[in-house]
């Protein structure tokens, strides 16, 4: 699993764009600029809905007043997929939807969860981290099943 002082992978995402699908590269997102990243098994999936992609989106305005540039949300999820949470959950602009359609990225910093005995596949782990410039700052992973160290006011706190 990748830590705090690590260099962010290359590897990009799938955002969607007017005309659908666009590639999103790591140092588009990251370069010269403080994110926060976090991340969801699924979304439209229960917590993920009800708590930590709304506590992102409330909270939005309190973490651009501490310096960050852009709050991001990843799942393993397809681009039309995670559009239409984020366009169910408000998201507007205020959080970048970054889907992670193969998995790729969340391999690349090492936080896979194989739910695959549930029948959800491979997803991502629930996690926040703050990235300046391309390294890892902060970085809180949940506990299997726990919502506490990944939410937005955690993340505000850390800032």
């Amino acid at each position: 699993m990748v830590k705090v002082g690590d260099k962010i992978s290359d590897v990009g995402f799938k955002v969607m764009g007017a005309d659908g699908p666009q590639d999103m590269s790591a140092s588009d997102l990251f370069d010269g600029k403080k994110v926060v990243v976090f991340s969801v098994p699924g979304a439209f999936t229960p917590t993920c809905s009800a708590k930590h992609l709304p506590g992102f989106i409330e909270q939005h305005d309190a973490l651009k007043s501490k310096g960050v540039d852009t709050i991001a949300c990843v799942a393993v999820n397809d681009a039309f997929v995670m559009d239409a949470w984020g366009k169910s959950q408000g998201a507007g602009d205020k959080v970048v939807m970054l889907a992670d359609g193969s998995g790729d990225w969340t391999k690349s910093v090492d936080l896979e969860l194989d739910l695959t005995a549930a029948g959800l596949g491979k997803r991502g782990q629930r996690f926040a981290m703050i990235v300046d410039n391309g390294t890892i700052s902060h970085l809180a992973v949940e506990e299997g099943g726990a919502f506490d160290v990944s939410s937005a006011e955690k993340i505000l706190e850390a800032l």
